[in-house]
């Protein structure tokens, strides 16, 4: 039975989350504000946090960040009000894997819910085929979301950051649309696609290539998406 965090402040909400979660057959456990919900990501050790952005005490977004930074690379779906471009954009950014504005529907929430699971347990499944790799003297270690650039720079990735780097390494040499990017990380086409993709290849390429401005690992197929070639593509 998968474990889900639930930290939301408003109590109406929460209770309609809890019951129809519960009857889905999720286990359900609630707090209602930052700090213990921030508290409870360790005791409770969930599959998935639902976790609302606006609360008493630490924010959504700042749960979200002293998760990624400890380490911990559990699936986080925002709940919030704020349906705003730059708000879903700095939610991503800060390690969020989805984001559903209020109000929402229960069956919308639970698609979601099943659409995040559906992706982690991809990735898992795929860690014993692929947990490292390496390519134009990068070393990427799938398992611990960290990798060894060329110039022996330690880089810690976040889950996105592996989940599309793992995505175009296993199509190396296809070209990968953006729309099954979108598909294929975040499950959703909710998201503004040219921005959130883009910006994350940036983050690859500044991470990997020698000279990201002039990529010849990730490369850009004009309004279509990316190929990735494992031996550094002429210029």
């Amino acid at each position: 039975m998968p474990r889900i965090l639930l930290i939301e402040d408003e109590q109406d909400i929460a209770s309609g989350i809890v019951m129809n979660l519960e009857l889905e057959n999720y286990e359900l456990q609630h707090e209602d504000d930052g700090e213990k919900g921030l508290a409870a990501v360790e005791s409770a050790k969930p599959d998935l946090i639902l976790l609302d952005v606006m609360l008493p005490g630490i924010d959504g977004f700042e749960i979200c960040r002293r998760i990624r930074e400890a380490g911990n690379r559990v699936p986080i779906l925002f709940l919030t009000a704020k349906d705003l471009e730059e708000d879903r954009v700095r939610g991503l950014e800060a390690g969020g894997d989805d984001y559903l504005p209020k109000p929402f529907g229960m069956k919308e929430l639970i698609a979601r819910i099943e659409s995040i699971l559906r992706r982690q347990s991809w990735y898992e499944k795929a860690l014993p085929e692929m947990p490292k790799d390496e390519f134009g003297g990068n070393k990427v270690n799938f398992e611990a979301y960290e990798a060894q650039n060329f110039n022996n720079e330690r880089i810690r990735l976040t889950q996105k950051e592996c989940m599309l780097l793992r995505l175009l390494m296993e199509n190396e040499g296809r070209v990968v649309e953006r729309s099954e990017i979108l598909d294929r990380i975040w499950g959703t086409d909710n998201y503004p696609s040219t921005r959130t993709v883009d910006n994350l290849v940036l983050h690859l390429r500044k991470y990997f290539e020698q000279d990201p401005a002039k990529p010849r690992h990730f490369l850009s197929v004009y309004r279509v998406g990316y190929r990735f070639t494992r031996q550094a593509a002429a210029e």
